[in-house]
């Protein structure tokens, strides 16, 4: 029997508690200004400025849909709860506290994202990962860590493709690029920006010796042209190509891959993993965009950094995380020291304990 209804009670309470920190209403009434907008005569005047107040309203309600449903949940639990003391239900009383359980870790999620206040911190993410020092070995240990953030996409319901392939000489992959595209997926995966280094016995050795593995994974917010980034068709070099990956006849004879030189900063992306050659065009330039984003951020920070007179090196055996396989199961993260004893659980995905920690972490950073 449930031993009282204050539990949930208290957790509606706590619930818009967090709603003040998120400032719900705030935000509500902010879409509903927005939609005003919409309501004006004059409103597709200028189609272009349309679509983004449009696409506005649909990120703002994206971002709130959640918080609402959470405290409509919580809402009813508090309901189901008392009537379960009142007419001693133990059926209703286990209902109460399953649904408390679960909507508890809700909480906890929602909490963390209430820390993801940057500037990009909403948008969609390309995450690239790329082999290092290993050959072969570092080549799998890409696949690896990509298969890793799919599952972990698919645990929180975003959508998650893999649209640039680079395939290793022997196996695995030279480098991988992933859309991942979910609310506040750039806020939540800038935490694995950095190296990952793997120990365990090779696959790939006979003699069963151990081996150190290395991959860099970056990642950059997906951003749109008109918001962000102005690119003149003429600061553009397009060619086209035979996809090198694997993908049937078709692929092999019809020149799908493309490559996309922006001539101003040298910059050069390519995608090959679709069969069209106009999705692997819209993908590379998804990838642009965000990549000359990040140009014009690094070059912010070093003139901040300059006039601070601070010089930041990045060294690749700086590893942020390490993945021990072999002589014993552990990974631990170097920046927080959070550590979990289950790697193969962290290789299927269940990374938010880091990410969380990274997230606090930073910010503690900034209030120091």
């Amino acid at each position: 029997m449930v031993k009282s209804w204050g539990a949930p009670r208290g957790f509606c309470g706590r619930q818009r508690r967090c709603g003040g920190i998120f400032d719900l209403e705030g935000r509500e009434a902010e879409i509903a200004s927005l939609e005003e907008k919409t309501t004006a005569a004059d409103f597709w005047a200028d189609p272009t400025a349309a679509q983004k107040v449009l696409a506005e309203i649909s990120r703002r309600k994206r971002q709130i849909e959640p918080w609402q449903n959470l405290l409509k949940r919580a809402e009813d639990l508090a309901a189901l709860a008392e009537l379960a003391e009142e007419e001693s239900d133990e059926a209703a009383a286990k209902e109460a506290e399953a649904g408390l359980e679960a909507a508890e870790r809700d909480l906890k999620r929602l909490e963390t994202e209430t820390l993801l206040s940057g500037e990009y911190d909403g948008h969609n993410a390309l995450l690239s990962i790329n082999a290092g020092a290993g050959g072969t070995e570092s080549c799998d240990w890409v696949d690896m860590l990509g298969r890793m953030y799919l599952r972990w996409a698919e645990s929180r319901g975003f959508a998650a493709e893999v649209i640039d392939r680079v395939p290793g000489e022997q196996a695995g992959s030279k480098s991988l690029i992933i859309s991942v595209e979910g609310p506040f997926a750039y806020g939540y995966l800038k935490a694995e920006r950095g190296v990952h280094r793997l120990v365990r016995i090779s696959p790939f050795d006979a003699s069963a010796r151990r081996h150190t593995s290395f991959a860099s994974a970056d990642v950059l917010p997906e951003v749109e042209e008109a918001d962000e980034v102005m690119i003149a068709p003429e600061e553009l070099k397009i060619d086209t190509f035979r996809a090198s990956s694997a993908g049937g006849q078709h692929m092999q004879k019809n020149e799908t891959a493309v490559r996309i030189t922006h001539l101003p900063t040298g910059i050069v992306v390519s995608c090959q993993n679709e069969r069209s050659q106009q999705r692997n065009r819209m993908s590379a330039m998804k990838v642009l965009l965000a990549r000359l984003l990040e140009l014009r951020r690094k070059e912010q920070e070093e003139k901040l950094s300059q006039l601070r007179g601070e010089q930041m090196e990045i060294a690749w055996g700086n590893q942020i995380r390490s993945y021990v396989l072999q002589p014993y199961s552990l990974v631990k993260d170097n920046r927080t020291g959070v550590e979990v004893g289950d790697a193969q659980r962290v290789l299927n995905g269940d990374i938010d304990i880091f990410l969380e920690a990274f997230l606090r972490h930073e910010l503690s950073g900034r209030k120091a």
